[in-house]
């Protein structure tokens, strides 16, 4: 099992890397555009933002009339559970983001894996992150695909697909306390997805959709670092085992508008009765 799970891991990072190479000789996309970072990292759920909680911002750093797109890689080791995440995005104008992610739910200690689609589209419908008085709003939703359904199934879940609906606020302050560049959002998000759908949607407990609350807050270091902290709360649908909400501290860098690596270290507690699912988490992208 632990050859098979680190030999499909350096593949994937194989293929990012040779991306990284494949793009690095064209000129960087956007650079005259958007303030560095404003395009935020991704998601495990394929949508830019931090990277448990979707942001109103838009990937990559395409402004008005412009293309612009990202692919990326994103990596989570807990106690007992890894996650590989593989995506892209598009994002046209800065006012419409469709986004792609496949995840794949390594289980340690059973053996096998959940594995998931995820399909999100993002509209920003008022202000701006950082101009004017008003938080950037967008409206978004992901439909998401459980492509292992057995265990899910086995535990009670009662749909092998499901589509989470949200709206996000996001702002940032250039001349913040301590006089750092801040960054603040908070996302109310419709769901009924367990373990953000890799044990499926709906349960014994509840097959109703409910009004779950994430939240960002980040400080720039400087123009390519910022320091944060994200926090995901998450329905209780499954008698079998009681789900817990999230948290994150993130590290993230921005050298150029090409590239974009953040860590974290991650406490999602139990998971699927498993509890102290502490450990790193790791996002690396390529804007295009």
């Amino acid at each position: 099992m632990e050859i098979s799970m680190y030999g499909k891991d350096f593949a994937m990072v194989r293929v990012f890397f040779l991306i990284m190479l494949a793009v690095s000789v064209v000129p960087a996309a956007h650079a005259e555009g958007r303030l560095l970072a404003t395009g935020g990292a991704t998601t495990i759920e394929g949508s830019a933002g931090g990277g448990i909680v979707p942001w109103a911002t838009l990937s990559s750093y395409a402004a008005e009339g412009e293309w612009g797109g990202t692919v990326q890689l994103n990596y989570a080791d807990v106690e007992d559970y890894q996650l590989d995440v593989v995506g892209a995005t598009l994002n046209y104008g800065n006012r419409l983001e469709l986004s792609y992610a496949r995840q794949d739910f390594s289980l340690s200690r059973l053996g096998g894996s959940l594995k998931q689609d995820i399909y999100g589209v993002k509209v920003r419908v008022a202000g701006d992150v950082i101009y004017g008085e008003l938080p950037q709003f967008s409206i978004g939703m992901q439909h998401k695909r459980n492509q292992t359904f057995a265990l899910p199934q086995a535990v009670g879940a009662r749909s092998d697909s499901g589509t989470d609906y949200y709206l996000a606020a996001t702002k940032a302050w250039l001349d913040g306390p301590f006089h750092r560049t801040w960054l603040a959002n908070i996302t109310l998000r419709a769901t009924k997805a367990n373990e953000t759908g890799l044990l499926g949607f709906g349960g014994d407990l509840n097959n109703d959709y409910e009004l779950m609350t994430e939240a960002s807050v980040g400080m720039f270091l400087n123009r390519h670092w910022i320091v944060g902290v994200e926090y995901r709360q998450k329905p209780n649908n499954l008698g079998f085992a009681a789900e817990q909400d999230w948290h994150d501290v993130f590290v993230g860098w921005f050298p150029n508008k090409r590239f974009a690596v953040v860590g974290a270290y991650t406490n999602l507690k139990t998971i699927a009765g498993a509890p102290e699912q502490k450990g790193f988490y790791i996002n690396l992208q390529v804007s295009l």
